[in-house]
């Protein structure tokens, strides 16, 4: 195979992963802070999408009045669905938490379904379609805007986790009792972890809308970034950067590979076998805390 597409191969491979880090940013978001695992970023990523075309494009109001707005609207629905859902289970076994984030899941996108219907949509952010050149290789406009967009979140949000704030939900992850003991809102600050986790949907939803457009599909999304998040640790952004980077490149290449071998699809096969083995060999992933408890 040429060196060259090889090489744009592993870019654009890179790039896709990137993508993928936005919804496991999301993940992480909530797990590091309130240590939940939440099943409804994917269709909270689906929701932020819709919200910003009802602004964009029945009321036809610019994208750059839309999309804050949009994540206005949706910081306070994040933080709702934890006042609302999540707080009266503080204290519950993690399976019910998981069961009603599963619940919110199926609830939204049902929800979504009925308002705007099933039909796939356009984003029109205005990126070009020609592709960009670096020398022979051809990589994706969008997937650079989006790539761009994850690494500015990750900054930003690492430099926030280093915040009094910041300090205060690491530590309501880890221990919600002390942090009560020490005058700590436990309630306030997962509500606020939901909240930021709702701003990134927003942002994920907006460039994969642009992606592959917006619908239902976009729900799906949830499978790709959690298998980001788990791999690069729950609980490490920089993991979640990290991991994305590892499957885009290995879906790229690999499908390139398998493909002409299984007859296709195996790109989801890859994503499988590369959570199936996480869990298996390094369950706390390559960059998460691996906390050891004496029994």
């Amino acid at each position: 195979m040429d060196w060259i597409f090889l090489g744009e191969l592993t870019i654009n491979g890179a790039l896709t992963g990137l993508l993928y880090s936005l919804v496991a940013i999301g993940l992480v978001l909530i797990y590091k802070s309130s240590a939940v695992p939440n099943l409804a970023q994917g269709a909270l990523t689906m929701m932020g999408a819709y919200v910003v075309l009802a602004f964009s494009h029945n009321l036809g109001w610019s994208l750059w009045i839309s999309i804050p707005l949009a994540v206005v609207i949706m910081f306070f629905v994040g933080m709702g669905i934890e006042r609302v859902a999540l707080r009266r289970l503080a204290g519950r076994p993690i399976v019910m938490i998981l069961m009603m984030t599963m619940g919110l899941d199926i609830f939204l996108r049902g929800t979504t379904l009925a308002i705007w219907g099933g039909t796939s949509r356009s984003m029109n952010l205005g990126v070009s379609y020609n592709p960009f050149f670096v020398g022979d290789m051809l990589l994706s406009r969008i997937h650079m805007v989006g790539a761009a967009v994850a690494i500015a979140l990750f900054i930003g949000f690492m430099v926030f986790f280093r915040t009094r704030m910041g300090i205060r939900l690491r530590a309501i992850s880890d221990d919600y009792l002390a942090s009560w003991s020490v005058g700590i809102s436990v309630e306030r600050g997962v509500g606020l972890s939901w909240g930021l986790a709702s701003i990134v949907a927003v942002a994920t939803g907006v460039i994969w809308g642009e992606v592959q457009g917006v619908d239902q599909s976009l729900s799906i999304l949830l499978l790709k970034g959690l298998t980001v998040a788990v791999l690069g640790g729950l609980d490490s952004i920089f993991g979640a950067i990290v991991a994305g980077i590892i499957l885009g490149v290995l879906e790229s290449v690999g499908s390139f590979y398998l493909d002409p071998i299984v007859g296709g699809g195996s790109r989801d096969l890859i994503v499988a076998g590369v959570l199936i083995l996480t869990v298996m060999i390094r369950p706390h992933g390559l960059f998460g805390r691996h906390d050891i408890e004496r029994i």
